[in-house]
């Protein structure tokens, strides 16, 4: 199992800047994953944000695309999402989500966090 814990949340003014982190729990340490970053705003679906793929590739979506850095400390088993220039729209829960990494592949987020609230006042 994975146990995704994400913290860091808060209430920004539009522009400035906010880091999310997601604490990672795995049930062994060889375990390989796969680890992104979701957001969900109210009556809006769940969307990808920015994701780091099975061999370490980091992607974002094209909203978020040169403002948010998605970045990992193996050593500490910390998952961060630095997101500056921040825009109303960004307001949402942000979930970190985990998949299981199958020689690179990643095969699905299915383990999620609480998820963390995002609100940007513009």
């Amino acid at each position: 199992d994975v146990r995704l814990v994400e913290y860091g949340g808060g209430s920004v003014q539009a522009g400035e800047s906010l880091t999310l982190s997601c604490g990672v729990t795995l049930d062994y340490p060889e375990r390989k994953i796969c680890l992104g970053w979701y957001r969900q705003a109210p009556g809006k679906e769940r969307e990808g944000v920015a994701f780091i793929g099975g061999r370490g590739l980091a992607t974002y979506k094209d909203p978020v695309k040169g403002r948010f850095t998605i970045s990992e400390d193996k050593a500490k088993h910390i998952l961060y999402l630095q997101m500056n220039s921040l825009k109303f729209e960004d307001s949402a829960m942000y979930f970190c989500a985990a998949a299981r990494n199958f020689d690179g592949d990643c095969a699905g987020y299915g383990w999620w966090g609480q998820g963390t609230q995002v609100t940007v006042a513009s």
